[in-house]
């Protein structure tokens, strides 16, 4: 097992070589979970250089069995309730708050992946003076994008449209370039979107 040097398992992505061209490909149930770690890795580098502080926000579990034998083991839990938002935390001195999302739709990003407590949420936190952001990645354009949360709000509000078309992106939001360290250097577009506001 290869452990990064911040704790992450390496795990083989499925690698093709042809000719002079390499592909490789993520089983789509470990998509998501990608740019969450794309973005943990970002954030740990904003940490090192004493930039932000943000942190993934625990999904709450409610533990119903545990095993006592040499180390306590938890084998039997349940989420006892939705989670908010991915992530939260403080950047230069502003509450900040982000919600990760994922989508393989190439034309749209469908509102239904956005629930009425990450909505209600994020509208509490911009209320309050707050930042929000989602991020959304559409994984057949391999594009990923930051978006104020009141832009997509707004849009929910005054649509009666259950998505956002692919296109409205480049309006709505900037696209985040993958990099190495940090993966997703992603604040340098909320400073960008709040210079221009």
């Amino acid at each position: 097992m290869i452990k990064y040097s911040n704790g992450l398992t390496y795990k083989k992505s499925n690698i093709k070589v042809s000719g002079n061209k390499v592909a490789f490909s993520l089983s789509s149930a470990n998509r998501g979970m990608n740019l969450e770690e794309d973005i943990i890795q970002s954030n740990e580098y904003y940490l090192r250089h004493k930039m932000a502080l943000i942190y993934k926000r625990p999904t709450p579990i409610q533990v119903v069995k545990v095993e006592y034998q040499k180390n306590v083991k938890i084998t039997e839990a349940y989420f006892s309730e939705k989670s908010t938002t991915d992530f939260n935390g403080v950047y230069q001195g502003r509450y900040i708050d982000i919600e990760a999302k994922s989508t393989h739709s190439k034309s749209s990003f469908p509102l239904s992946n956005i629930t009425k407590k990450q909505f209600e949420h994020l509208s509490n936190v911009i209320e309050l003076g707050g930042l929000a952001f989602f991020i959304i990645e559409f994984v057949k354009h391999q594009k990923t994008y930051i978006v104020e949360a009141r832009k997509i709000i707004e849009f929910k509000n005054s649509e009666e449209r259950k998505s956002i078309p692919f296109a409205q992106f480049e309006e709505l939001g900037r696209e985040i370039k993958r990099g190495y360290s940090p993966r997703l250097n992603y604040l340098e577009f909320v400073d960008e979107i709040h210079r221009n506001s």
